[in-house]
């Protein structure tokens, strides 16, 4: 029995959390169960997703199943593009240099902000009236 050498890595992004596996293949992204092309509608989150693989010039030597959940589109594509950014070190650690300098292995720590009790939003406030 051959065994498919499996590398995994989990991506997070605002409440967006991707499960990344990647394996040796021709370069078809399964997230979800759906096509990559059908996955995202636009052309700016499909280069976002594949920036890990570009910056690594090795987008047709891996196929990548995702499972994608939480946040909304461009949540999920941040997730996925830091799930595959740590998949790609745990194939090759001579790629960390390159990864790191695009940026792509750090968690991006930005949330959203809470709504706060007595007023419409997390910064916005109710009309004053002085009289």
């Amino acid at each position: 029995m051959a065994e498919i050498k499996e590398f995994l890595g989990t991506g997070r992004r605002k409440t967006a959390v991707a499960r990344v596996r990647m394996a040796a293949g021709s370069g078809k992204i399964v997230i979800n169960g759906r096509a990559f092309e059908n996955y995202f509608a636009t052309d700016t989150l499909r280069t976002m997703v594949s920036a890990p693989l570009v910056a690594t010039e090795s987008a047709s030597k891996y196929d990548i199943r995702v499972n994608v959940e939480g946040g909304g589109p461009c949540g999920q594509a941040g997730a996925i593009r830091h799930g595959i950014a740590r998949a790609l070190l745990l194939v090759d650690a001579a790629l960390r240099p390159t990864l790191k300098s695009a940026g792509l292995l750090t968690r991006d720590p930005r949330m959203r902000e809470r709504e706060k009790y007595g007023q419409p939003g997390a910064r916005k406030r109710f009309q004053y009236s002085k009289r």
